[in-house]
C-alpha cells in the first residue's frame, strides 16, 4: 500500500515536471483503430483537479478545424476514444502524428492544450499499382537484362512501411533491388537465363512485397512476360487521334501528351521511335518537343489563346528491324483560355484645363477599354477614383466619358490626378488602371481679403516724409491677374485746425482728406507718410485702404487703418500774459501784498510786480503762467529761479509758478529785484522758456495804493499791462504823501474808536466759529499728472481767456452742513461783480479737510481765491454769498448760515482800522 502512494505521488510530481517543463502541456498518446471507449488519459488528475471538480467546473474538450475522435468523461475527467481513429486518415505520411486539443475549465475560466499522439500499427498491407504487368522481352535479350518494375507501396510508416520483395520461384529471372536515401527504391527484373521463345513463348510469375510489421503483410503482382521473336508487326498506336486541352498558362516543359504505339514482335523489330512529321502551324515546330523513345510531348515555348488556339500534330512511330515498318496517329491540341490579359485603358480624348465654374456634366476626358481575354475574362467592369468630383458615363461598348459630378474649387484643389480603373471578370480578376492629370483653371471667383479688419499703426509726429508706416497684405487665393492686387486709399479724413480725429467733424480750418496725409504702394501694400505728421494738428487718422484686384470683373476688399500719432516734444513752453488779478496774500496782511503783473508788452518783454518792504516769507507776490502745446509729461512744466542764485529773497515754486518771499523782505534787498525764472518741460530732450520778472519794493502803504488801484480797475489792467504802463517816480511820490495823511488821521481816531468798539463788545451774544480743525487733503490733480500740495494757501485760478490746462489746487474748509432752518437763497454771481481778492484768513487758522474740486468748467471767471466749502455737486465752485458792490467796485462778502463772527477786542480792533483806511482811501 505504501509502495502504491509512493508510486502515485512519484507520479504526480512527474506529472508536474512533464507539465512545467511543456510550458503548461498535457501530451497523451494512443494506437489508431483503438476501441471506442478506450482510456488515453486521466486528465482531470493530470491537471490537479480534485474529484467531482471536473464535473464541477465543466471540463469539457474543444478541436478546432477537424473531427477529434476524443471525448473527455464528465463524471470521472478520463480522455476517452470516442470513434475510430485512423492515422493514415489523420496525416497520411505525416510523423509523428499529433493532435492538438484544447481543454477549457470554467469558474474561473482557464484553457489547457492537450497534444494527443496517434501512433501506428501496421493496419495496411502493401499494394501494386496493377494485379498484372505485362513485359515483351525478346528472345535474343542478353543476360543480366535489367527490366524495370513498379514497385509498391503500404500507407503505414516506419518499419511498418519498409518493404522486401520476393520473386516466384524461376530459373530465368531474378530480382534487383536498389534503395537510397535521396530517391525511391527501384526495382528491376533481372534475366538470368536465355529466352528461347520456340520453347516457352511466355513466362508467368508472381511479385511477392512484404512490409516489416508484426505480424507482417504481403501484397502480390503477377508477371507475364512475353517471348517475341521476328520483325514482322509495324507499330501500332493506341489512338488513331489523340485530342489533348492544354491551358494557355501551361509552363514551359510541361508534358503536354504521351502516344504509345506497340510492336508484337520481339527485340529491335518491336523497339519503337517516334517522330513528328507535320504541324500546323508551323510555329509550334518551335513550341512541341516530342521524345523519340517515350513518345512524351513537352512544351518547350508559350501557346497563346489570343494567337493560336489550336494546333495538329502529325507523328509517326518507327521500328528498328529490317525492314523497319511504322504507324501514324495525329494529336489534335486545342488551348484553353485563361485569365491572362489584364484590361487595357485607353485616353482617346482629353479637354484640360476645366475651368472652375465648369457646369456639372462636362465631357472632361473620352476613354476606351478593352480586354483581348474572351469570356467572363474579357467582361471589364470600370470606375473612376476617387469617386468626386468626377464620375464615368458608358457610351458605348468598350468606350467611356469622363465627366464632372461635383463643382469645382481651385482655391481648394487646383489639380486632380484622377485614376481610371478597370477589372475583368476571371478569376482572379485582373486589374489595369490609367491616371490622368486635370488642372482647373482659375476665374476671379475670390475677393481680396486683408490678415486684419481694422489695422492699428503707430507713428511718431515729425516723421519724415517717405516714412514707411506699415505694411498692409490682403491675400487674393485666385491666381495670375485674378490674384494680383492693387491697393488704394479709399477714404476718410480729417478737420484741420482743431486736432480731431479722423471722420469727425470739426469747426477748424477745414477738411483734409487722409490722401493728403499718407499713401499706399498699390502693388507692395507699404503705407507711408506723404508729410510729417503734427501731433498738435492730428491725434487720429482714420481711413480705409481698398485692395482691388485685376480679374474681370474685378473684385475687392476694404481695411480700416487707424494711425495714431505719438506726440514728441516739439513744442517749447509758452508764457501767457499776465491774468491782471492780485495776489492772494496769506495771514493778517493780505491786504497790503497786492500784485499787478505788467503785460508782456513792455519793451524787454519783463513782468512787473510789487512786493511792500518788510512783506513776510512765503507770500506770493506773482504768478508765472506758461502753456505747452504738447501732452503728457512733454507738457508738464517745472518752474527753475536762474537769477539770482544762492539765498535770494525770492523762490519759485516747482510746478506752480508762484513767486513767493523765500524770507521777510528789508531795505537791503533794494528797491527792485530782477529775477529769470526758466520754465521747462519733461520731455526728452527738454524744452525751456525764460520770463524775466521785475519786482518793484515799495513801502507798505505804497503797495497797498498800488494793490488798490490794481483791485479797482481789474478789468481795464490787462489793457494796460498790454500797452506797457509803469508806475513813474512822480506817481509814486504823490501817492506817498496822501497816504501820510491818510495814516495821520487813522492813528489818532483808532484809540477812540477801539474804546467804543470795546465797550460795545462786553454785551454782544458769543457765537463760535462752526469751522472744526482737520488734516488738510489733496485736492486736484493738474492735466499732467503732477500733484502739488499747500497748507498755507488754498487757491483755485479760473482763466477765461488763457489756456484750459491747469496745475493749481483747491482747498476748502471743512465746514458742516448749514442746520435744516431756512436758508438764505443762493445766487449765482455773474463774473463781473465777483470779488478779485477776498481774505479769509480768520477762518482758516487751523488746518481743515478739503474735499477734491477740480477748476476745469470755470471759463469765464477772473479768479476766485477764497476757500469756500465745495458743493456737493460735480461743478465748478459756487460762491453762495450775498454779494454788496459799491460805487468803486469793491466788494464785502459775508458767507451765510455757514459762519457767525464773534466780536473779540483785537478782532474788533483789527476791523476797525481796516473800516478806517477803506474810508481814508475813498475820501482821497
Amino acid at each position: 500500500m505504501v509502495e502504491r502512494c509512493c508510486v502515485a505521488v512519484v507520479r504526480v510530481l512527474v506529472l508536474q515536471a512533464a507539465w512545467a517543463l511543456s510550458g503548461g502541456q498535457v501530451r497523451y498518446s494512443v494506437p489508431e483503430e483503438a476501441k471506442a471507449g478506450t482510456v488515453v488519459g486521466r486528465l482531470a488528475q493530470d491537471l490537479g483537479l480534485e474529484a467531482g471538480e471536473a464535473e464541477a467546473r465543466r471540463l469539457r474538450l474543444v478541436a478546432p478545424g477537424r473531427r477529434a475522435s476524443v471525448e473527455v468523461s464528465g463524471a470521472s475527467g478520463a480522455l476517452l476514444v470516442s470513434s475510430r481513429l485512423d492515422r493514415e486518415e489523420l496525416c497520411g505520411k505525416s510523423a509523428p502524428c499529433a493532435l492538438r486539443l484544447e481543454v477549457l475549465l470554467e469558474r474561473p475560466l482557464r484553457v489547457f492544450h492537450v497534444q494527443l499522439e496517434v501512433t501506428d500499427i501496421n493496419d495496411n498491407a502493401p499494394v501494386f499499382p496493377a494485379a498484372r504487368k505485362n513485359l515483351s522481352i525478346a528472345e535474343s535479350s542478353l543476360l543480366g537484362s535489367r527490366f524495370p518494375l513498379e514497385g509498391a507501396s503500404d500507407a503505414d510508416i516506419g518499419v511498418n512501411a519498409q518493404l522486401t520483395y520476393t520473386l516466384s520461384p524461376s530459373e530465368h529471372f531474378s530480382l534487383d533491388l536498389h534503395r537510397s536515401e535521396e530517391y525511391r527504391e527501384s526495382l528491376f527484373l533481372v534475366l538470368t537465363k536465355s529466352l528461347d521463345r520456340e520453347t516457352i513463348p511466355a513466362h508467368r510469375l508472381v511479385l511477392t512485397a512484404t512490409d516489416g510489421g508484426r505480424p507482417s503483410l504481403t501484397g502480390t503482382m503477377e508477371l507475364v512476360i512475353s517471348v517475341e521473336d521476328a520483325n514482322d508487326n509495324a507499330p501500332q498506336f493506341n489512338q488513331s487521334v489523340y485530342k489533348v486541352h492544354l491551358p494557355e498558362s501551361a509552363a514551359v516543359g510541361t508534358m503536354v501528351a504521351r502516344v504509345y504505339a506497340t510492336d508484337p514482335d520481339l527485340a529491335s523489330n518491336g523497339e519503337v521511335t517516334f517522330s513528328v512529321s507535320n504541324i500546323f502551324p508551323e510555329k509550334g515546330m518551335n513550341t512541341f518537343l516530342l521524345n523519340a523513345r517515350t513518345g512524351e510531348i513537352n512544351l518547350v515555348g508559350t501557346v497563346d489563346y489570343e494567337e493560336v488556339r489550336l494546333y495538329e500534330i502529325q507523328i509517326e512511330a518507327r521500328d528498328k528491324g529490317t525492314p523497319s515498318l511504322s504507324g501514324h496517329c495525329k494529336l489534335v491540341l486545342e488551348v484553353l483560355d485563361v485569365n491572362d490579359n489584364a484590361p487595357e485603358v485607353w485616353v482617346t480624348s482629353l479637354s484640360v484645363p476645366v475651368p472652375e465654374d465648369a457646369s456639372l456634366g462636362t465631357v472632361v476626358a473620352l476613354l476606351s477599354v478593352s480586354d483581348r481575354d474572351s469570356g467572363e475574362n474579357g467582361r471589364v467592369r470600370c470606375w473612376v477614383w476617387p469617386a468626386s468630383p468626377f464620375g464615368l458615363e458608358a457610351t458605348f461598348a468598350g468606350s467611356y466619358s469622363l465627366v464632372l459630378r461635383e463643382a469645382l474649387d481651385r482655391e481648394r484643389v487646383s489639380e486632380y490626378e484622377v485614376e481610371v480603373r478597370a477589372e475583368d471578370g476571371g478569376a482572379p480578376a485582373l486589374r489595369a488602371s490609367r491616371g490622368l492629370r486635370v488642372p482647373v483653371s482659375d476665374v476671379n471667383d475670390n475677393a481680396p481679403l486683408f490678415a486684419q479688419a481694422v489695422y492699428t499703426v503707430l507713428a511718431r509726429e515729425n516723421n519724415a516724409a517717405g516714412a514707411e508706416l506699415a505694411r498692409l497684405w490682403a491675400r487674393d487665393p485666385d491666381e495670375a491677374a485674378n490674384g494680383r492686387v492693387s491697393y488704394s486709399v479709399w477714404d476718410g479724413g480729417v478737420g484741420v485746425g482743431g486736432g480731431g480725429a479722423a471722420g469727425s467733424s470739426s469747426s477748424g480750418v477745414g477738411w483734409r482728406p487722409a490722401s493728403s496725409y499718407v499713401s499706399v504702394d498699390t502693388e507692395s501694400g507699404r503705407l507711408w507718410a506723404l508729410q510729417p505728421l503734427d501731433y498738435e494738428e492730428l491725434q487720429v487718422l482714420q481711413f480705409e485702404v481698398r485692395a482691388v484686384d485685376a480679374g474681370e470683373p474685378p473684385l475687392s476688399g476694404n481695411a480700416t487703418v487707424q494711425l495714431f500719432v505719438l506726440d514728441e516734444n516739439d513744442n517749447a513752453p509758452a508764457l501767457l500774459p499776465a491774468a491782471g488779478s492780485a495776489a492772494e496774500a496769506g495771514g493778517a496782511a493780505a491786504a497790503e501784498a497786492a500784485l499787478a503783473l505788467a503785460g508782456a508788452g513792455s519793451e524787454s518783454g519783463t513782468l512787473w510786480a510789487w512786493a511792500a518792504w518788510g512783506a513776510p516769507a512765503g507770500q506770493v507776490v506773482a504768478k508765472i503762467r506758461a502753456v505747452d502745446a504738447d501732452s503728457g509729461y512733454n507738457a508738464w512744466l517745472r518752474y527753475e529761479l536762474w537769477e539770482p542764485r544762492g539765498k535770494g529773497p525770492f523762490r519759485v515754486g516747482l510746478y506752480s509758478g508762484e513767486v513767493s518771499t523765500a524770507r521777510a523782505l528789508d531795505e537791503a534787498d533794494g528797491p527792485r529785484q530782477r529775477l529769470l525764472i526758466v520754465v521747462r518741460d519733461h520731455g526728452e530732450p527738454a524744452r525751456s522758456a525764460t520770463a524775466t520778472l521785475s519786482v518793484s519794493l515799495l513801502e507798505a502803504a505804497e503797495a497797498a495804493l498800488a494793490a488798490g488801484s490794481s483791485s479797482s480797475s481789474s478789468l481795464s489792467a490787462v489793457s494796460r499791462s498790454a500797452a506797457g504802463v509803469e508806475l513813474g517816480a512822480g506817481a509814486a511820490s504823490a501817492a506817498t504823501n496822501v497816504w501820510l495823511v491818510v495814516a495821520i488821521c487813522a492813528v489818532s481816531s483808532l484809540f477812540l474808536l477801539a474804546v467804543v468798539l470795546y465797550g460795545a463788545s462786553r454785551w454782544a451774544p458769543r457765537a463760535a466759529v462752526l469751522s472744526a480743525p482737520g488734516p488738510t487733503t489733496l485736492v486736484c490733480a493738474s492735466e499732467v499728472g503732477s500733484w502739488s500740495y499747500s497748507q498755507r494757501h488754498s487757491r483755485s485760478l479760473c482763466v477765461a481767456d488763457g489756456a484750459a490746462k491747469s496745475d493749481l489746487m483747491v482747498f476748502s474748509p471743512n465746514f458742516p452742513p448749514p442746520p435744516p432752518a431756512p436758508a438764505a437763497k443762493e445766487t449765482q454771481p455773474e463774473p463781473s461783480a465777483l470779488l478779485d481778492t477776498v481774505s479769509a484768513t480768520a477762518f482758516l487758522s487751523s488746518p481743515t479737510r478739503t474735499k477734491p474740486f477740480c477748476p476745469s468748467k470755470c471759463a469765464g471767471f477772473a479768479g476766485i481765491r477764497a476757500p469756500f466749502p465745495r458743493p456737493e455737486s460735480d461743478e465748478c465752485l459756487t460762491v453762495s454769498s450775498r454779494v454788496l458792490k459799491d460805487s468803486n467796485g469793491t466788494f464785502a462778502s459775508a458767507l451765510w448760515g455757514n459762519i457767525e463772527l464773534s466780536p473779540q477786542p483785537g478782532a474788533v480792533m483789527v476791523i476797525s482800522c481796516s473800516l478806517l483806511l477803506c474810508v481814508s482811501i475813498v475820501l482821497s
